[in-house]
């Protein structure tokens, strides 16, 4: 049984790691290149000459949706003894974000197929903007996901600061979303209040993969 529970942590922690992995290269280097704000026709430019990064961005953000169904599950798994109703909300949570993000792969791909049978620029940018707009809105349950998560890192005795971090990060990304959707020019602010989660994931990660051994047990 110990070698089993060690498994299941450590497998948890590499889900998780691909979670973020994925995350970084979609959000931060394919999409970067791609989609350029208040401006279809170098959007659209931009998917046609990039097609075959395009097309490694969706393919990685479809692997990103695996990820965060697994990583949910495995979650589950973990703490499940500790605290059946939190851990199931990671499993909640999570699966609705991957749903979302999955139906955001769908108009990037749309929006790359719309490009290369030359429709209107104006057409190709709704489309990406839609991708864009379901990851803003996503960020919801992104936070809820990170605030059981917390929970039970404080339950099973992790470090404090770091369930202090996932909590605080779960509560940047509901503010964050509510502030882009109300006042969207405000994205600076926006980005320093998830802060806190990037902090609390990567440790968490680390924390799962290098100190496996957790009171799970109530």
């Amino acid at each position: 049984m110990k070698n089993k529970f060690l498994t299941d942590t450590r497998v948890t922690g590499l889900l998780y790691l691909g979670l973020a992995i994925t995350g970084i290269f979609v959000f931060m280097f394919a999409r970067a290149q791609i989609f350029v704000s208040k401006d279809a026709l170098a959007t659209t430019s931009n998917l046609v000459q990039k097609e075959s990064l395009a097309r490694w961005g969706i393919a990685f953000e479809l692997v990103l949706v695996a990820f965060q169904a697994l990583a949910a599950v495995w979650f589950y798994k973990l703490f499940r003894k500790l605290d059946s109703f939190a851990a199931g909300l990671i499993v909640v949570f999570g699966m609705v974000n991957a749903v979302a993000i999955l139906v955001s792969s769908a108009m990037w791909l749309s929006s790359l197929r719309a490009a290369l049978a030359g429709e209107s620029a104006a057409l190709v940018s709704n489309l990406f903007g839609v991708h864009e707009t379901i990851w803003l809105v996503a960020g919801i349950f992104f936070g809820l996901w990170l605030l059981p998560m917390g929970y039970l890192a404080a339950k099973s005795k992790m470090p404090k600061a770091l369930a202090g971090f996932l909590i605080a990060g779960g509560v940047g990304y509901l503010v964050s979303t509510l502030l882009l959707v109300l006042l969207p020019g405000q994205s600076s602010i926006a980005n320093m209040m998830t802060m806190p989660a990037t902090v609390g994931e990567f440790w968490m990660i680390g924390y799962l993969l290098v100190k496996p051994r957790l009171n799970v047990e109530e």
